[in-house]
């Protein structure tokens, strides 16, 4: 894997800086139609996706993510990635001081995912994203 491309700054609209036009393309290049679930999974794309959501870059997973998602045949893969997205979007609607969007697509984003915790989804759990959720919705909950 080549070194990871940490951005500048976490964009969230309204609030900084949209990133330079293109910023990303190297990264999203990974990604390419007619690689399968387990390639994609293995790309630049898909591994940044989940560094991004992991150090709270919610804009720049979408970015990265959304090329993987566009590829992928209708399936469960495909509804795991969107699902990723969702989760990436709920927690930049809860930057943006939106709470109300944020509890709507975390509702999104479980109807997406596989039910049982313990499914595997291009190698990673489900259960990864639903305590993601998890802890977004109590989060959120509480400061109401």
């Amino acid at each position: 894997m080549s070194a990871w491309h940490r951005p500048t700054h976490a964009h969230v609209p309204g609030q900084n800086a949209r990133h330079p036009e293109g910023a990303f393309d190297h990264i999203r290049a990974s990604a390419r139609p007619g690689m399968t679930p387990a390639e994609m999974a293995e790309s630049e794309a898909f591994r940044h996706g989940l560094f991004y959501i992991d150090s709270g870059f919610y804009w720049e997973a979408h970015e990265v993510l959304e090329p993987i998602w566009m590829a992928l045949p209708e399936g469960q893969d495909r509804r795991f990635l969107q699902a990723l997205i969702q989760t990436a979007n709920a927690f930049l609607k809860q930057e943006m001081m939106r709470p109300g969007a944020a509890l709507r697509l975390c509702g999104i984003a479980r109807e997406l995912l596989p039910p049982s915790r313990d499914a595997q989804v291009m190698g990673i759990g489900a259960g990864r994203v639903h305590a993601m959720l998890d802890s977004l919705e109590v989060e959120l909950r509480c400061a109401k």
